[in-house]
């Protein structure tokens, strides 16, 4: 059987082993934290550059956007002042039209 001076030196050359992987731990753990700021950063820039992108596109959008209803509303104007002259000719020629020529002697 060992002797307690041979265990004891066992038990320091373990706890040796043990303090320099937990300095190796240490390192990896502080470079894990570097990569992962990095990261954040990266990341964050980038997030940057597509909401500044979006926002581009969103303000083009909804110029265009603006721009048919402009259209849309002067073609809606235009479509119904016809519809109402063409209807009020109609009405003119098919009902009063005899009557206003009476009325004019003709």
């Amino acid at each position: 059987m060992a002797t307690t001076v041979e265990r004891l030196g066992v038990v320091e050359t373990k706890v040796a082993n043990l303090d320099e992987k937990l300095d190796e731990i240490k390192v990896d753990v502080k470079d894990m934290h570097d990569c992962l700021d990095n990261t954040r950063d990266l990341l964050t820039e980038k997030l940057s550059e597509m909401s500044q992108a979006s926002d581009a596109q969103h303000s083009d959008l909804y110029q265009k956007i603006n721009e048919l209803e402009r259209v849309k509303s002067k073609f809606t104007m235009y479509a119904m002042v016809g519809l109402a002259f063409a209807a009020g000719a109609g009405w003119i020629n098919a009902i009063n039209f005899p009557h206003i020529l009476k009325f004019l002697g003709l």
